[in-house]
């Protein structure tokens, strides 16, 4: 629902300078003990695992049409600009579901043999989540930079040094393979990039996905 390489204290708003080549076992040191990752579940409707846990958060405070942040929601998806990303969220080590329909009010949800799947809505962000595998769908008319911030602002949930959603605490953030540095709102939505933010202890090794042939 990521592979980290580099580590270093969040604190400002860049990556830290360690190589990224650095190895896995030296970098994580600072960090102490990491626990397993826990096992991600079975594949859904993308071919992501999808983890058999609770959500961070419902949607009932999705975004409901107006724009966002610069992002509007269209009567369709918009793929002149399309790539995905994805989350992975623990809080004090437990793994929490990235809910389906983040980003599509109204969603009209389809019961698939791998899990439910939003197929439709009375529109769509140009952030938005289709199933609960932590997949953000980043569909949009113009090719700009959002960021994990905006992905939250649509959700209606907090998230910052000391947030995440509806849990309070310091957050660590791993983008790609190293920890980032600065305000986790700032991750940039790039593609096919890993995101996995931490909050409390004990703290879990990193998640890592394969993503599928079409995402």
């Amino acid at each position: 629902m990521v592979v980290v390489t580099v580590v270093a204290l969040i604190v400002g708003g860049v990556f830290s300078s360690a190589p990224p080549s650095a190895p896995l076992s030296s970098t994580l040191a600072s960090l102490g003990h990491l626990d397993p990752p826990p096992p991600q579940g079975s594949l859904g409707p993308e071919g992501v695992p999808i983890p058999a846990v609770s959500a961070l958060a419902g949607t009932s405070t999705i975004a409901s049409g107006s724009t966002v942040d610069g992002i509007s929601c269209e009567a369709s998806e918009q793929v002149l600009f399309h790539i995905h990303a994805h989350l992975t969220v623990f809080v004090n080590g437990a793994q929490h579901q990235i809910p389906y329909g983040i980003g599509i009010p109204g969603a009209q949800v389809q019961n698939t043999a791998q899990g439910p799947f939003v197929v439709s809505g009375t529109c769509f962000y140009w952030l938005h989540t289709h199933a609960d595998d932590g997949i953000i769908h980043i569909e949009s008319p113009v090719q700009r930079i959002y960021t994990l911030g905006d992905f939250f602002d649509i959700w209606g949930k907090q998230l910052g040094p000391n947030e995440i959603g509806p849990y309070a605490g310091h957050v660590i953030a791993i983008y790609n393979g190293r920890l980032f540095v600065g305000n986790p709102r700032n991750i940039p939505l790039t593609a096919h990039a890993q995101i996995q933010l931490e909050l409390g202890r004990p703290l879990i090794a990193p998640v890592s996905i394969s993503f599928p042939s079409g995402l």
